[in-house]
């Protein structure tokens, strides 16, 4: 089972976290489902970049993103080359070591 390597956040997970995701499940589910409670505020209908994330190893594992995440990634704060949100990027086979940026566009915090 691949893992997710989650690099230290000061709110979310300030000593980083290591979890084990099923292939296919998104980034952000799996998160969710480990307590790091990644900001979601569109309910992961790509309509937002609040859980924008930059994959720092085994971005190629994932499916290349559509236009309409490639779209509103355009809108994230600190977009890199391998940004991904993360109600988009599916987890593949490879292990993943994922960033969550300090910051999102949000204006309030929407704490499901």
């Amino acid at each position: 089972m691949p893992q997710i390597i989650f690099l230290p956040h000061e709110d979310l997970c300030p000593e980083g976290q290591v979890i084990e995701a099923e292939s296919g499940v998104t980034v952000c589910d799996a998160a969710l489902a480990n307590g790091i409670d990644i900001e979601h505020a569109c309910e992961k209908s790509c309509a937002c970049t609040t859980c924008h994330v930059i994959v720092r190893e085994g971005f190629e594992s994932l499916e290349e993103s559509d236009e309409l995440e490639d779209d509103m990634l355009d809108k994230a704060w600190g977009l890199e080359p391998e940004s991904r949100l993360s109600c988009q990027a599916v987890v593949a086979d490879k292990d993943l070591v994922v960033e969550i940026p300090r910051y999102t566009i949000n204006q309030v915090s929407e704490r499901h």
